[in-house]
């Protein structure tokens, strides 16, 4: 019997334009645009729809943006009938999840991505913060090498495990650049600096963090329809105040997607749906496991379709 996971993508897989198609055609998908420019009180979906990208890439509205895109191909999709076992998001995803699972409400969860945003962008100077793309290190290594650089340079840690051969650092400018020149001591074969507006899912948000568990204090949290994987154990919870407190520390952790993947293939999921734009996760979980059906709801031709290899 197949056994199904939901999964939503994160910060990185924005484009202008998406879930333009599911807002044109679907009545429930324009309903969820329009409650977020509702919610948030700016028209984001027009940002969403007509860029420019520049302003889509702030972390403040990239956050809200990928939600909300997220939900409208899940309410598109919906018709097909499906039901998932499990629910998984990649860092903001996990927002997607939560909404998904019934956890928040989209319009709680639309307002806590934006301040989210907000949060981590404020937490640190500008410049003062950097994240980086490493290939090729085994993750014991390249912690090692972390240790020792922040002990010498400046602080820097594993932020995104992601899959086999790639791993996200995230810390000091100086110690991520310092991972950057040294990465082969770790067994690497390069590090790419990315383009973040800081140093996410590192200790360095631990001020974002506080600021979001105040908010996070005022939403009501429920019970989740299916189990959902969280980034921080890599394991599944259904206990609303346990996802309330493992959000706060989902800022300044590392996201453990590699190791929830592989906690979904060993319960014998065999099938992922990445719902929302791009298609980044498919990507990675190809590289955790060749052998599962993957399926993108990505368009409105995808979601009309619903899971074809099922």
């Amino acid at each position: 019997m197949t056994k199904i996971a939901f999964i939503f993508p994160g910060q990185g897989a924005q484009s202008v334009g998406m879930g333009r198609d599911v807002y044109e055609a679907v009545p429930a998908s324009r309903a969820i645009f329009e409650k977020g420019d509702e919610v948030l009180g700016f028209p984001l979906s027009k940002l969403v729809f007509e860029g420019p990208d520049s302003e889509l890439k702030q972390t403040v509205n990239t956050q809200p943006a990928l939600l909300t895109a997220s939900i409208a191909y899940l309410e598109a999709l919906r018709g097909q009938g499906l039901t998932p076992d499990y629910v998984a998001g990649h860092s903001l995803g996990e927002y997607s999840a939560l909404v998904t699972a019934g956890v928040l409400s989209y319009e709680d969860a639309v307002k806590l991505v934006r301040l989210r945003g907000r949060f981590m962008e404020e937490a640190v100077p500008g410049g003062q913060g950097a994240m980086a793309a490493v290939l090729g290190a085994e993750r014991e290594a390249l912690a090692e090498l972390c240790r020792t650089i922040s002990a010498e340079a400046g602080a820097v840690e594993l932020a995104n495990v992601n899959c086999p051969g790639q791993i996200v650092v995230s810390g000091t400018a100086a110690g991520v650049n310092a991972v950057v020149q040294r990465v082969k001591e770790a067994g690497g074969k390069r590090a790419i600096p990315l383009e973040v507006s800081g140093p996410f899912h590192s200790s360095l948000m631990k001020e974002a963090a506080d600021r979001l568990a105040a908010e996070l204090m005022s939403v009501t949290f429920n019970k989740p329809s299916v189990p959902v994987i969280v980034n921080v154990t890599a394991a599944p919870v259904t206990d609303p105040e346990e996802i309330r407190e493992l959000l706060v520390r989902q800022v300044y952790s590392p996201v453990l997607w590699e190791d929830s993947v592989n906690w979904l293939l060993k319960d014998g999921v065999d099938t992922f749906v990445e719902i929302g734009s791009g298609s980044v996760l498919t990507g990675l979980i190809r590289k955790i496991d060749k052998n599962v059906k993957l399926v993108n709801i990505n368009s409105l031709e995808n979601a009309q379709a619903g899971l074809p290899q099922v």
